[in-house]
């Protein structure tokens, strides 16, 4: 597999963080593929780190678009989330989208998506797309219990370098929310969200076709986005 035809691709062996480098690449107003065979300053969403050892697939795509409307940028998250899951179903395994794009296999973390968009006016006018998959790295020990990797559940785990292309190829096809909305995970869950300071009780309803989250708390139905709240399972 070659991944999307015609695209700029540029590979690291070691980089802080591909989605920081693509940021750098912006000036020049080209769609590029961005990999790395690890990371030593990974990004998960709202600052937290990510661990991103040899062995996993960091991939970061930074795409340029002409009128796309940012009511609908949550299609480009959504995109991303079915990719991955598309690469693990590929090989075998069931994966669920932990709202909002996080990817749990098992019940616990495989992949981490973090997007990072530029708006013009009412448009999208470009996006940084980054993915750390879990393969065949090494986990921390503080992640024993909550986070997973390919090699843990699959006998004979494909090569990273497989893994990595077939990714690529994905994200490169289109996708829609549909597609997203089937792979939720954990509707009708007793959950957390994490709401400011709040810590809230809560069961989770539903997702809508614009990513906004249905719960109930106290018995009230409520709906959030994920600028407002991150949720623990």
């Amino acid at each position: 597999m070659n991944g999307e035809k015609g695209i700029k691709r540029i590979r690291f062996e070691t980089i802080s963080s591909t989605n920081e480098y693509a940021k750098e690449l912006r000036a020049l107003g080209e769609d590029v593929v961005i990999t790395a065979d690890m990371q030593t300053g990974g990004r998960g969403t709202k600052g937290r780190s990510f661990s991103s050892d040899v062995g996993g697939v960091y991939v970061t795509k930074l795409t340029f678009y002409k009128d796309f409307p940012a009511r609908e940028a949550f299609k480009i998250m959504a995109g991303a989330a079915v990719a991955v899951c598309e690469t693990l179903e590929f090989y075998g395994l069931c994966p669920v989208i932990k709202w909002v794009n996080d990817i749990y296999v098992d019940d616990k973390k495989i992949c981490g998506i973090l997007i990072e968009n530029v708006f013009s006016g009412n448009a999208v006018s470009s996006s940084i797309v980054g993915i750390g998959l879990n393969v065949s790295n090494v986990l921390p020990k503080e992640l024993d219990g909550i986070a997973t990797t390919m090699a843990q559940k699959m006998k004979n785990p494909p090569p990273v370098a497989e893994v990595r292309e077939r990714l690529i190829e994905y994200l490169s096809q289109p996708k829609g929310v549909d597609e997203y909305l089937a792979r939720i995970g954990y509707m009708g869950r007793q959950v957390t969200v994490v709401f400011g300071e709040e810590r809230l009780p809560a069961t989770l309803l539903s997702v809508d076709n614009e990513g906004g989250l249905w719960v109930e708390i106290d018995g009230e139905k409520r709906r959030f986005t994920a600028a407002e709240i991150s949720l623990q399972l």
